[in-house]
C-alpha cells in the first residue's frame, strides 16, 4: 500500500515537477483555497468491490482528507473483502440503493461491471451525490449521454476513470507535443498486447456470467470498452478533437471457449484533417506490452515509456569526422551498380527518456481521486473531465459497432462533446 498523501504535498510535488503553468488539467485544482488543510473529510462510499474496486479501494483509503465510509457489493466474497479492508468501519450494503439512504455520503465511487454503469450513475446523481464512475461510461451511446444530461441537470461532478489524464508523464509528453518539438503530428499508433484467456475462476456454474461478465456482450464489449477506451482517451487528448469515423475488424481466434467478445481487434479511427489512430489489441500474445506512439515528421513519443526518438539525431563526433573525410575525397570511387533502392528499416538508435519518476510522486489513480475531491471542496463542474471520458467512451462503443457491422460508422459531430 502506497504512502499516505496529503493534497498539500500533491501540489509541493506539482511544483517540483514545473508543471504549474503549462498543463492546466492537471493542475487547475490547485488554486489558493486549495493549498489549506481541509477542514472535514470528503466522505465517499465504493459501489463494487471486485478486482478493479479492490485497488480503487487502496487508494482511496491512502489518501488524506478523503474517508470512505460505506461499501457496496451484491457478491458476498467481495462484500466481506471490502469490510475486512475498511477494518469495518465502512458501513457495508448489498444493494446500492440502500447506501443511497445513507445522508453523510457526499460522493460514491463506482467500479461494478460496465452494463450497471449508467443506471447506478444517475441514480447517485439524481440522489444529489457527485459520482467518480470507472470507464467506459456505459455500453450504449444512448447511455453515456443519459450520464451526462443526469450530471448537469443535478448540477454534480461526474468524473471518468481515465488516470492517464493524471499522469505527470503523459503531461509531459503533451507539453512536448503541443510545442512541436515532434513537428506536425499526423498518425498515432497504439496498442494493448496481453497473454491471458481474461477468465476468473468460477466456483459455481450459475456464477459464470456473474464473475465473467466481460466475456459476455450483454455486459461488456470486451477490450473495447475495457482497454481501448484508455487509449481513445489519450488520441483524442493529443489531437485535441475526438475521430470522425472509425473501421476495423474483430475477431475470436485463440480462446474459443464460448465467449462472445472479440479477443483480437484491430482499427483505424480518422480525426479532422485527415489524422489517424491505428489502434490494435490482443490477449494471446503480450511481446510488445502497451504503448501509445506519437509520431511527428520530427521525432516520436512512446508515452507510455516515457520514450522520445528524433528523426534526425545530431550526428556523433566519429559521424562528423566522416563526414568531413567524404567532402575532402579521400575515399575511393565506388563503381555504381546494385540495387537502386534500399529497404527502410526501424531507427535502431537508443532513445531519451524525457520523463524521470521523482521517488514520492504519487500514482496517477491517487492524483484523480485528490482532483476529484478538490472538485467536491470547490463545487467545481469541470467540463473538459467529462468530455475527454464521454468521447472517448463513445469512440469505444462505435468501434465495436463497426467491427461488428462490417462496415465503416461515421460519428456524427451531435453525438461528440
Amino acid at each position: 500500500m502506497e504512502h499516505k498523501i496529503s493534497r498539500r504535498k500533491f501540489i509541493g510535488n506539482i511544483s517540483a515537477f514545473g508543471l504549474a503553468t503549462s498543463l492546466p488539467l492537471l493542475t487547475q485544482f490547485s488554486n489558493a483555497n486549495d493549498l489549506k488543510s481541509p477542514s472535514n473529510k470528503i466522505k465517499i462510499g465504493l459501489i463494487g468491490v471486485g478486482d478493479r474496486g479492490k485497488k480503487l479501494l487502496l487508494h482511496l483509503l491512502n489518501i488524506e482528507g478523503i474517508q470512505v465510509i460505506a461499501v457496496c457489493d451484491n457478491y458476498g466474497p467481495h462484500y466481506n473483502r471490502a469490510k475486512e479492508l475498511t477494518n469495518n468501519k465502512a458501513r457495508a450494503y448489498k444493494d446500492y440503493r440502500n447506501l443511497l439512504e445513507n445522508k453523510d455520503l457526499d460522493a460514491v465511487v463506482i467500479a461494478t461491471p460496465l452494463h450497471e454503469h449508467a443506471h447506478i450513475t444517475i441514480d447517485c446523481l439524481n440522489a444529489g451525490l457527485h459520482v467518480f464512475c470507472e470507464k467506459s461510461m456505459a455500453k450504449t451511446v444512448k447511455d453515456c449521454e443519459a450520464m451526462v444530461d443526469a450530471s448537469k441537470s443535478n448540477g454534480k461532478i461526474l468524473q471518468i476513470g481515465h488516470q492517464r489524464m493524471f499522469d505527470p508523464k503523459y503531461h509531459k509528453a503533451l507539453e512536448m507535443i503541443k510545442s512541436k518539438q515532434l513537428g506536425s503530428i499526423n498518425q498515432i499508433r497504439a496498442y494493448w498486447h496481453r497473454n491471458g484467456n481474461w477468465r476468473r475462476r468460477v466456483p459455481s456454474p450459475d456464477l459464470e456470467r456473474k464473475i465473467n461478465w466481460r466475456m459476455y456482450r450483454e455486459y461488456s464489449l470486451g477490450l473495447m470498452t475495457e482497454l481501448a477506451s484508455h487509449h481513445l482517451q489519450v488520441a483524442n487528448w493529443v489531437y485535441g478533437e475526438a475521430p470522425v469515423a472509425v473501421s476495423g475488424f474483430g475477431s475470436i481466434n485463440h480462446w474459443e471457449d464460448g465467449r462472445e467478445v472479440f479477443d483480437n481487434v484491430n482499427l483505424v479511427y480518422k480525426y479532422p484533417n485527415g489524422k489517424h489512430l491505428i489502434y490494435d489489441s490482443m490477449i494471446s500474445n503480450k511481446h510488445y506490452g502497451m504503448e501509445v506512439q506519437v509520431m511527428g515528421n520530427t521525432g516520436t513519443i512512446e508515452m507510455e515509456s516515457g520514450n522520445y526518438y528524433l528523426e534526425k539525431p545530431p550526428p556523433a563526433p566519429g559521424i562528423l569526422q566522416l563526414i568531413s573525410d567524404i567532402e575532402k575525397d579521400v575515399f575511393e570511387v565506388v563503381p555504381i551498380g546494385g540495387a537502386s533502392w534500399i529497404p527502410e528499416t526501424a531507427n535502431k538508435k537508443k532513445p531519451e527518456n524525457y520523463y524521470q519518476k521523482e521517488k514520492d510522486t504519487p500514482s496517477s489513480n491517487t492524483l484523480q481521486f485528490i482532483a476529484f475531491a478538490s472538485f467536491i471542496r470547490e463545487n467545481k463542474l469541470d467540463n473538459e473531465y467529462l468530455r475527454e471520458g464521454y468521447n472517448a467512451s463513445v469512440a469505444a462503443i462505435l468501434g465495436d459497432q463497426a467491427m461488428m457491422e462490417n462496415r465503416v460508422i461515421d460519428i456524427p459531430d451531435n453525438i461528440r462533446l
